[in-house]
């Protein structure tokens, strides 16, 4: 299905910075600015003034011509006026020289230059204000401009304007222009605070039979927008983003929307459906106005639903639609069997038994062995896996082990049989998972893929299930397989589904894969989407309730009525579900947007009663360093499809760690990793920046990864502030990739930044860990807990922590770890200390030798214990307990 792959690509790779062979001068020299180029950055209000910090950074001494005559920067801006440019020379300056820069080149001597100036005041017009660099190597060199040499477009200022204190009540008129007369507005009370919110309702006309009905409204023309991001869905299954500056325009229908006003104000937008057998988008006319569009499938008239926020940051606007649409969905949507989902949550369903499927690492079967699936195939593959001591926990047997009628492509073939089909599974499914469980004992889950009518071609009218339920023929739109196809009739459809979950129990599976989901969006005429779409939903989620305590993933379901029908209610366990398109081994494009891709639909899919998956990948793969960490700081699952002897055993330890009872679990982040700024587009000359968190506020860590989805190399500043979390007090940040660690910063200090730079392809994992000072025997130190090292998300190994000093005077740090490896402890003044004399370290209560305590070579202020060399030779049994507690008492 790589035919919806969308049609941009990353632009034309340029230079790198430290080309070998440079092909002119400016090539030599790297400009890092702060604020950056080519992005907006928001100015809190009543800020007094802007500092610019550039760093200037050259590898080719022979751009200087004379040693006393050094470089120069000027910043180029519109502050007093639009159309009014003036100049700002900024100073060189040496107070920026602990600023830690990772992911420089080591082959090569670089010579810095810093530079700082102020950029006082408001701006007069209240406008955005843009500007750009250009920089000397010296006189003789003259002038260039940073955008001559790396395609980097003008930065902006978005300033948050006072206007707001003019008005005790906005109308939404503030915010859009010509609002059609048919839309009712009403005012809302916002669970978030400074947001205004409002609640928009318009009809949407009645279906005829066999057709929907359907209306637009113009909801009018975002006012003082500069930039706006979308969600928007890039085909029936999937959504993906859209950003632009200017007049909107989307070039497919939006699910939600974002605009980012010259005050500095968001305006999120958010469509309901799902409600009443309402579907309501985004679309937009000529002049740029945003238009609702709804279709209805019922044959009474109908209702589009659209939620308004303002708030001075675009997570607070979003986060204000998406509390209010909860109470929308429970006020008019009926939620899924609410009563017998209760029974079942009581007597079947214990949140806390969903940590191994959430958590285990998992292998899938479908681009590591392809779609000739055998019962041998997936023992030889386990078996390869076992000896390279690689224990998954989680298995998904993925398309094709199904019973299947006749047909020429998969999309015309129909589900005959509960049972597996005998060519590849002669001994049925019961003896294949029978003799992976006894094969490995590692294995906790199986899982087995199926689509939500049975397969891509629904239900073959010759097969046993035709024959024990009532079937329908319905129509499919043109795309994906259009035209007819039989399915199991809405009136028998849950105890199809009922019977089937008990097959596949009574078989030894324990978990689903559900795809194809979205074919209930496809299909062509309103009566059957009205009959089957709610239907379906319904009996998928009891039957996985009652059979498999909710361990099920929903796939290619995306589409809107099912966001809010299905994922969005929190009267169940979080359901697995599919955040984009597939991973495409053979795409190369196809890597980076999928990582900018799933990025950006977790905006969306954070507010949803859902752990967002990443897809599968390979770890043996070109991009597969690329796609291990993007799915280390999701906060959903990993899934890996390798096939059988290609591994990358380096990449995998780094995802996962082996607990005291020697299963593999990945370590994953509390909260959903996502974009950190939404209007950043694909095209533009930008790191992606997916930001989580691990821990409790204040104390916890704070996670950046980032990524280059651009075909040149990137080079900016990442302050303290883009970490999410962060709060007062100081902290230090790490790199993952380099080993770097930074000196103790604070988010007002005027050095709180480190500097990334990242080759075509390049990414990294920063993490902040937040300093805690005590006083040991009248000496202050600051230490911070980073969890397993080595580890891209380390920090989420930590499952408990407490750090005080006793009356003795000692320090005691307590850390209860989910997983073994190496656990690193930065400490501030480590470089003054001895191991032998200050540290002591304990592991339930005994010792462990001083060979497995060390300080790290990349850092001399982190103290590294070897938790698990210690835990090996100590011959400690796991007992009752996965976890592992050490103790380290510092003097």
């Amino acid at each position: 299905m790589t035919e919806h792959l969308p049609e941009q690509e990353p632009p034309d790779q340029r230079p790198a910075f430290y080309p070998d062979e440079a092909s002119s001068d400016e090539m030599n020299a790297k400009v890092t600015c702060i604020p950056p180029l080519g992005q907006a950055t928001q100015i809190a209000r009543g800020g007094k003034s802007v500092r610019f910090t550039v760093l200037l950074e050259t590898s080719n001494p022979s751009l200087l011509e004379d040693p006393d005559e050094k470089p120069a920067v000027c910043l180029w801006h519109n502050h007093n006026g639009h159309y009014d440019w003036s100049e700002l020379e900024l100073e060189p300056t040496k107070d920026y020289g602990d600023v830690t820069l990772i992911n420089r080149p080591k082959n090569r001597s670089l010579t810095r230059y810093w530079f700082t100036a102020e950029l006082p005041g408001q701006p007069k017009h209240a406008q955005v204000v843009n500007f750009t660099v250009k920089f000397r190597m010296s006189v003789g060199k003259g002038w260039k401009w940073v955008k001559d040499s790396t395609g980097m477009e003008d930065g902006a200022l978005q300033y948050h304007g006072m206007d707001h204190k003019a008005h005790k009540a906005h109308e939404l008129k503030r915010f859009f222009a010509d609002i059609s007369p048919d839309i009712e507005v009403q005012s809302e009370k916002p669970d978030t605070d400074d947001t205004y919110l409002y609640s928009l309702t318009c009809p949407v006309t009645a279906a005829k039979d066999p057709d929907s009905g359907y209306q637009h409204h113009r909801l009018g023309k975002p006012i003082h927008s500069s930039r706006w991001f979308a969600l928007v869905r890039l085909w029936t299954p999937w959504l993906a983003p859209r950003q632009g500056k200017g007049q909107f325009e989307l070039d497919k229908d939006g699910v939600s929307l974002s605009f980012l006003r010259e005050d500095g104000l968001h305006v999120a937008c958010l469509a309901i459906s799902g409600v009443e057998d309402v579907v309501t988008t985004f679309v937009h006319d000529s002049e740029g106005n945003v238009i609702i569009k709804g279709r209805n499938d019922r044959t009474e008239s109908g209702t589009s639903r659209i939620l308004v926020a303002v708030a001075d940051t675009f997570e607070v606007a979003n986060a204000a639609v998406w509390y209010q649409a909860c109470k929308v969905v429970g006020a008019y949507g009926a939620l899924t069997a609410d009563a017998e989902t209760k029974e079942l949550m009581d007597d079947k369903v214990k949140p806390e038994w969903m940590e191994e499927w959430y958590d285990g690492f998992t292998y899938c079967t479908w681009n590591g062995l392809g779609q000739d699936l055998t019962a041998d195939k997936i023992h030889t593959a386990l078996d390869d896996l076992s000896k390279e001591n690689i224990n998954i926990t989680n298995l998904i047997i993925d398309d094709n082990w199904q019973s299947l009628g006749s047909g020429k492509t998969q999309f015309l073939r129909g589900w005959t049989d509960f049972e597996a089909n005998k060519e590849g599974f002669p001994d049925g499914l019961k003896a294949t998972t029978t003799e992976i469980r006894k094969r490995h004992p590692n294995v906790d889950h199986i899982a087995v893929w199926h689509a939500i009518l049975g397969y891509w071609g629904g239900v073959s009218p010759e097969g046993s299930i035709a024959s024990k339920y009532k079937t329908i023929q319905v129509e499919k739109q043109a795309g994906v397989a259009a035209g007819k196809f039989t399915v199991v009739a809405a009136s028998d459809a849950k105890q199809m589904y009922d019977d089937f979950y008990r097959f596949l129990s009574a078989s030894g599976v324990d978990s689903v894969k559900t795809d194809a989901q979205f074919f209930l969006d496809l299909l062509e005429h309103a009566p059957d989407r009205r009959d089957l779409t709610t239907t379906y939903q319904d009996a998928w989620t009891l039957a996985h309730l009652r059979h498999f305590s909710s361990r099920a993933i929903s796939c290619m379901s995306q589409n809107p009525q099912m966001l809010f029908h299905s994922q969005l209610p929190r009267n169940k366990p979080q359901l697995l579900v599919r955040n984009s398109d597939d991973f495409f081994p053979e795409v190369a494009a196809s890597h980076p947007w999928h990582i900018f891709c799933n990025a950006h639909n977790s905006l969306l899919t954070q507010h949803l009663n859902v752990l967002p998956d990443w897809d599968m990948f390979q770890t043996s793969h070109p991009w597969a360093a690329f796609h291990a960490a993007a799915r280390c700081v999701s906060g959903g699952p990993i899934y890996f499809t390798d096939e059988p002897g290609k591994h990358d055993i380096t990449l995998i330890r780094q995802m996962t760690a082996q607990t005291p009872r020697g299963k593999t679990v990945i370590l994953r982040p509390h909260r959903v990793g996502k974009a950190m700024d939404p209007y950043n587009g694909y095209e533009d000359l930008a790191l992606l920046k997916a930001g989580t968190y691990v821990g409790p506020a204040r104390t916890g860590t704070s996670i950046l990864g980032i990524f280059n989805v651009s075909g040149q190399s990137l080079s900016e500043f990442v302050h303290l502030l883009d970490f999410p979390g962060t709060e007062e007090g100081e902290y230090v940040v790490s790199s993952f990739v380099g080993g770097d660690v930074s000196p103790a910063m604070s988010k007002t200090g005027q050095s709180a930044m480190v500097g990334v730079e990242l080759e075509v392809q390049g990414w990294d994992i920063l993490s902040a860990y937040a300093l805690r000072p005590f006083t040991v025997k009248e000496k202050e130190v600051k230490v911070a807990m980073m969890g397993l090292v080595g580890k891209m998300t380390g920090s989420a190994a930590v499952t408990g922590l407490n750090m005080y000093v006793e009356s003795s005077g000692r320090l005691r740090i307590w850390t209860s770890l989910k997983a073994l490896g190496v656990m690193g402890l930065y400490v501030g003044d480590l470089e003054k200390r001895s191991i032998s004399e200050d540290f002591m370290v304990m592991i339930y209560g005994k010792p462990i030798p001083e060979t497995c305590v060390r300080i790290s070579e990349s850092c001399a202020k982190v103290l590294e214990v070897d938790v698990e060399k210690a835990w090996r030779e100590s011959g400690e049994k796991a007992g009752w307990s996965n976890e592992v507690t050490v103790e380290v008492f510092m003097s």
